[in-house]
């Protein structure tokens, strides 16, 4: 894992000069004294005060990936920067993270991370290897992460996450040559939250926006689809009359279930995707009062749900 500097220097973790350290103390010897870093309002900080950052399956893994790396001390430093809310700001794009963090000194510092893209070719691969499953598309298409995709990159010979420092390759504006320094760190355990909040934004990092896979992956799904056909009978010119019964022939009977419902059955099963659907539309264009007209679907869906089942139970 590089450093874009003139030459690299490791501190002892134990002993580092660094952006909050004063350097010099008696006659200039190693003697330093460690300065509080400036509070920020309104800092971007983790939601957790203590024990892991992360909630979902990827964010804990890029955690994972990252401590797995050996990098010391430096990750716990920078875990204690992110939960006081010491990052400024963040923002991902394909191949680099830009961030600022702020330490003792005025000014914040200017951290960039960055991770190679796939090429062109990879994610073609991957995503037909995501096309291939449904159960890869129907997630993805409704915004969540399958637990295993990172079988499809398996499947097309690259990896999802780095897996070796070397790949990452940083730079702070600060004076300390450690790496990670802390202000780097902290960007990484804010990255894991980011990933919590949005599942592509991984993706991103690697190279394709949401926008792009979800159309990829839409068009090479319609492609494997089976086309539908009519046949004479229900649309051709030669369909008998007798096939149709017209409303205006059977208006008394029309609304009569008829002997079939006798032995219709419903056995409802969990969904692979939770309320694919809502999710794969986001959010509507208007709102019932103050609430969107997706989010109040999503609780009617709700009691739909419970009240069929129980009618269900009832009637076994």
């Amino acid at each position: 894992m590089g450093r874009w500097h003139d030459k690299y220097h490791n501190f002892d973790d134990d002993n580092d000069r660094d952006d909050d350290a004063d350097e010099y103390g008696f006659g200039g010897w190693n003697y330093y004294r460690e300065n509080r870093p400036r509070k920020v309002a309104n800092g971007l900080k983790t939601k957790s005060d203590r024990g892991a950052i992360g909630e979902t399956w990827w964010s804990k893994r890029w955690v994972a990936v990252l401590e797995s790396f050996g990098m010391g001390t430096r990750l716990t430093r920078g875990r204690s920067y992110a939960r006081q809310g010491q990052v400024v700001s963040i923002d991902v794009e394909p191949g680099i993270i830009k961030a600022r963090v702020q330490g003792s000194r005025p000014k914040p510092y200017d951290v960039k991370i960055k991770l190679a893209p796939l090429s062109g070719k990879d994610w073609d691969n991957v995503t037909d290897a995501m096309a291939a499953q449904a159960i890869f598309a129907a997630k993805l298409l409704a915004g969540e992460m399958p637990a295993n995709i990172e079988e499809a990159f398996a499947t097309a010979k690259v990896s999802l996450f780095p897996t070796s420092k070397e790949e990452l390759i940083t730079k702070c504006s600060c004076p300390d040559w450690a790496n990670p320094c802390k202000h780097i760190a902290a960007v990484y355990y804010i990255l894991a939250e980011r990933f919590d909040e949005d599942p592509f934004l991984i993706f991103k990092l690697r190279g394709r926006p949401k926008e792009e896979i979800i159309q990829t992956l839409r068009s090479k799904r319609a492609e494997t689809m089976p086309v539908e056909t009519t046949t004479a009978k229900s649309t051709g010119p030669t369909a008998k009359a007798e096939d149709a019964i017209l409303l205006v022939e059977n208006p008394a009977t029309f609304w009569l279930a008829g002997e079939a419902l006798a032995t219709f059955t419903v056995r409802p099963v969990a969904p692979a995707v939770e309320k694919a659907l809502l999710k794969r539309l986001g959010a509507a264009p208007f709102n019932v009062g103050s609430q969107n007209i997706a989010s109040l679907l999503d609780k009617a869906y709700d009691v739909v749900d419970v009240t069929a089942r129980r009618k269900m139970m009832e009637e076994e």
